[in-house]
């Protein structure tokens, strides 16, 4: 097992190399190791490499790279809770609501073009990831009120129905405010251009702090896969464990979700792909969801800006062209071995 963990985790850091590298303007993955090894630690940097290819690379590159990194991670890992915490393998954040509530905060900051505030560039993302967590806790409180046990069945059913809600409001929103309406959409398909080290920095903290606060409830994770009434009987205190590992898996895909937009699929495939090379834990789970979902959306984004440029696919169209067909095949093959 720490072979394959270790494998997968070089494999993900050369990967992340190479898409920082790729593009308009080739940087060698030597040259990389160089410009950063200048920039964190002092080293003497190299006369071959040119000034621009230093700022390319550094202050271009690499943060959108981090950035689609941490944003893959952190989507793979609230993909990862949701389906052990539902027992449903097609469940993720997105069925609670997420995205469409971030998708209406963000509507609404383009809508009335609200920009000249102390939050500045960060307007934006706080209000997308604030509505985003409002619904989720709106889905949670229907669903303790209706069924206080908060059975599986009726979270995802009010989680559906909030989602759904929510997207007609964005509908009609977009279609009143016509001139703004390109704009929504292509925050919908999801882009990581213009990200910088500050974005870098604030996805890093809340995928810290998300990750570990998942790692801490591994064990009721591989408990609750099971079933809730088996997770009760094994002492469990499901209720408060399946409120907070919600939160917290809204929390990652929310603070995903308003730097990037909404960009579907990596949730559902990458955590599938996890537990058939490491098995059912959520110990191995977890980190490795982390980081395979990281190195598969900066994958996706490499091939966002260098397929067709110098124009720019969505990065969600990628992972969905590449997602579905994968989790259709997964989805088949599963019932093939099963013998249904």
């Amino acid at each position: 097992m720490k072979r394959k963990v270790m494998a997968v985790t070089l494999a993900s850091v050369l990967i992340l190399l190479l898409c920082i590298g790729i593009g308009s303007v080739s940087v060698s993955p030597m040259d990389g190791l160089n410009i950063i090894l200048s920039k964190l630690f002092k080293v003497p940097l190299s006369e071959s490499i040119a000034p621009t290819n230093v700022s390319i690379f550094w202050d271009i590159r690499m943060p959108r790279a981090l950035t689609a990194f941490l944003v893959g991670a952190a989507l793979s890992v609230s993909g990862a809770i949701m389906q052990a915490l539902l027992q449903n393998p097609l469940a993720s954040s997105y069925t609670m609501g997420v995205s469409a509530g971030a998708s209406l905060g963000a509507a609404f900051v383009i809508i009335t073009g609200i920009t000249g505030t102390i939050f500045g560039m960060f307007l934006l993302p706080v209000c997308g990831f604030a509505s985003g967590l409002l619904t989720v806790l709106l889905v949670l409180a229907f669903s303790v009120k209706i069924d206080r046990n908060m059975h599986n069945h009726t979270i995802i059913l009010f989680g559906m129905v909030f989602s759904l809600f929510v997207n007609a409001i964005l509908t009609l929103v977009s279609t009143l405010s016509g001139e703004h309406m390109q704009r929504l959409i292509l925050w919908q398909l999801g882009s990581f251009s213009g990200r910088r080290w500050i974005h870098v920095l604030v996805l890093f903290i809340c995928l810290v702090l998300g990750v570990i606060g998942t790692m801490m409830y591994h064990r009721e994770l591989d408990i609750m896969s099971f079933g809730q009434e088996q997770a009760m009987s094994m002492g469990v205190e499901v209720g408060r464990s399946k409120i907070v590992l919600l939160l917290l898996s809204s929390f990652l895909t929310g603070a995903a979700v308003c730097f990037s937009g909404i960009i579907g699929f990596v949730d559902l495939t990458v955590p599938h792909i996890v537990r058939r090379i490491f098995g059912a834990r959520h110990v191995f789970v977890i980190p490795m969801s982390m980081v395979l979902g990281g190195a598969f959306m900066a994958l996706s984004d490499m091939a966002a800006r260098t397929v067709l440029a110098p124009r720019e696919i969505p990065v969600g169209a990628v992972t969905a062209l590449v997602g579905a067909p994968f989790f259709v095949w997964v989805y088949f093959h599963d019932r093939k071995q099963s013998g249904r």
